[in-house]
């Protein structure tokens, strides 16, 4: 399980993110990058790190699901994520 406090900060930089996304669009579009460059550094979508939604871990990242890859196997295995079976030939 990840810090908290990680996993706080990466809400709080997602909220800002959401927060001034039209306006940094809108600046982009004009061409103010002075303006763009007075924004807070945290309201840049790069600034973002995928991590898993239900421990905070930031390696082993499946997108598609949104998980690390440990939980998503035990999710797997227990048969809480629908259509993913184990292989088997």
């Amino acid at each position: 399980m990840a810090r908290k406090s990680l996993i706080a900060r990466e809400r709080k930089r997602a909220k800002m993110v959401a927060k001034y996304a039209d306006l940094r669009k809108k600046l982009k579009e004009e061409g103010d990058w002075e303006a763009l460059d007075r924004l807070p550094k945290n309201s840049s979508a790069v600034r973002l790190h995928n991590r898993c939604r239900l421990t905070g871990r930031p390696k082993g990242y499946m997108r598609q699901f949104g998980l690390c890859r440990v939980k998503f196997r035990e999710m797997a295995l227990n048969g809480k994520i629908p259509g993913i079976t184990k292989a088997s030939w």
